[in-house]
């Protein structure tokens, strides 16, 4: 892209954020909100409260910063991956694998195809 036509895109994008900016600024739910937060932040200079105390103090259980942790495996404990088996009609060798790393199957991948040797696996467990 040549320094003109970057340019030009900059100054594009520069006044459609300027033009969406204004908009933001007449907006009278984003003025409430900003009001809050100004407010809130001098209630908690006033009483010399942090964010986590003011969360702490609200959420103590903190229930609402465990909703993404819940669908985590338990104990951080990694699945165990099922075990593969590929047949070559061909040639009627097998090989049975738990991951794609396995060098004969990467070379019959290579000579066949990877969905021609895929349409061969048996998953065993």
């Amino acid at each position: 892209m040549s320094s003109l036509q970057e340019y030009r895109n900059l100054q594009h994008t520069i006044r459609e954020l300027t033009d969406r900016m204004n908009s933001l600024s007449n907006d009278t739910k984003l003025k409430q909100e900003i009001e809050f937060e100004e407010k809130v932040r001098a209630l908690m200079a006033q009483y010399n409260k942090s964010l986590k105390d003011v969360v702490a103090i609200l959420d103590p259980d903190n229930k609402l910063s465990q909703g993404g942790k819940s669908s985590k495996t338990s104990g951080g404990v990694k699945r165990a991956r099922k075990v593969k088996q590929y047949k070559n009609p061909k040639t009627g060798e097998v090989i049975e694998t738990k991951g794609g790393n396995h060098k004969e199957l990467k070379a019959w991948k290579e000579k066949y195809g990877a969905d021609t040797v895929e349409s061969w696996v048996t998953i065993l467990g």
